[in-house]
């Protein structure tokens, strides 16, 4: 039987800082657990009724929640269920409130290849497609072929097709063009049965360079978790390094052009030997990929450094992470006092990746 929205699930006044990864920020005004999607529906109806701002709650993995919190409707969206529709052809299924990891490590069992290295990412299957979460050579929007969404403009529910989702690097319809209109309900997939692992990456290419064969799934999992975990890119209790919403920075794309003036000013500033070569990975259509994290330690932020109660994590200056105690506003502070280090240095722009929320 689906459940419906009954007046005891609404709760007023609900902390959101324990349902999210970095720990910070106030409360929502209303807050809905939703367990199926009739739920959702009329969630939104209700929000819509009252007048209440309305945002859609995942894993909490990737959000900075405001001090002052969320002054409307708040819905976690706790839908469940994975289905593996044809092992012959390597498509499953997925409803969005089910944590990735649990999909991945699911999919790696049965030695369905695709997403293998994006194993130890937090959140929630639902966030996924919305940035089209990627790491370590694979991005989420390879193997994906539709996102079931409900469209608040009419609150109907149909299904996008990959081709429609517009996915590019961190990028997609849903965090882009069409930022706010869907909810996602749920995401199907197209893997490789016996497929091959992906070892793009550079550190996954030295740490199996010696093997006469080639590494499992299951191998190549395990390791790109040793390499997250040493990164403090697991979500593990107790370890503060991991109270944080992840990589807090995209990686800047630049052109050649743009990457030559780049390193001339890193030059310049001293923040390259004459033997060094400023780190950058070329993509397609003639674009370079810096990586953040080497920007931010060469504009003087060490990783462990911190203001107070907030710093960069000890294992990777990408990472902002809550040590205890922060506000949102400290973080906010934090992130702007990056930016500005590495405007000052290399002349490049560092966008966020978390969304904020209340703000």
């Amino acid at each position: 039987m689906t459940r419906t929205l009954n007046p005891g699930d609404l709760r007023e006044n609900e902390p959101l800082a324990p349902f999210t990864t970095l720990g910070v920020g106030g409360a929502a005004r209303f807050f809905v657990e939703a367990e199926s999607e009739t739920q959702i529906t009329e969630g939104l109806a209700l929000a819509k009724a009252k007048g209440w701002p309305l945002f859609v709650l995942g894993g909490g993995s990737n959000i900075v929640v405001s001090d002052e919190g969320f002054p409307g409707l708040v819905i976690r969206v706790g839908l469940k269920g994975i289905r593996f529709d044809e092992m012959e052809s390597g498509r499953l299924s997925s409803a969005a409130g089910e944590e990735w990891d649990v999909l991945v490590s699911r999919a790696v069992e049965r030695n369905l290849a695709g997403i293998e290295c994006l194993s130890g990412i937090p959140g929630t299957v639902g966030g996924t497609p919305i940035q089209n979460v990627g790491a370590y050579g694979q991005d989420v929007g390879e193997t994906i072929t539709a996102v079931r969404v409900l469209d608040k403009t009419d609150r109907n529910v149909r299904q996008i097709e990959a081709a429609d989702c517009g996915f590019s690097y961190r990028s997609s319809i849903f965090n882009s063009v069409d930022k706010d209109r869907y909810i996602v309900l749920g995401v199907s997939f197209a893997l490789k049965p016996g497929g091959r692992p992906c070892l793009r990456y550079a550190d996954l290419q030295k740490r199996f360079a010696g093997n006469h064969a080639a590494p499992s799934l299951a191998e190549v999992r395990q390791t790109v978790l040793e390499i997250r975990a040493a990164k403090a890119m697991v979500i593990r209790p107790g370890d503060p390094d991991s109270r944080s919403a992840g990589s807090f920075f995209k990686n800047p794309l630049v052109t050649g052009e743009m990457l030559q003036c780049i390193e001339q000013r890193a030059r310049q500033g001293g923040r390259l030997s004459a033997g060094e070569v400023l780190p950058a990975f070329e993509i397609p259509d003639g674009m370079y990929k810096l990586p953040a994290a080497w920007l931010i330690e060469k504009a003087g932020f060490r990783r462990g450094c911190n203001r107070g109660a907030v710093g960069l994590s000890s294992k990777h200056a990408l990472a902002i992470v809550n040590q205890g105690g922060a506000t949102a506003r400290n973080v906010i502070d934090f992130m702007q006092e990056i930016q500005r280090g590495v405007q000052t240095a290399f002349g490049v722009d560092l966008i966020p990746e978390p969304g904020f929320i209340g703000f």
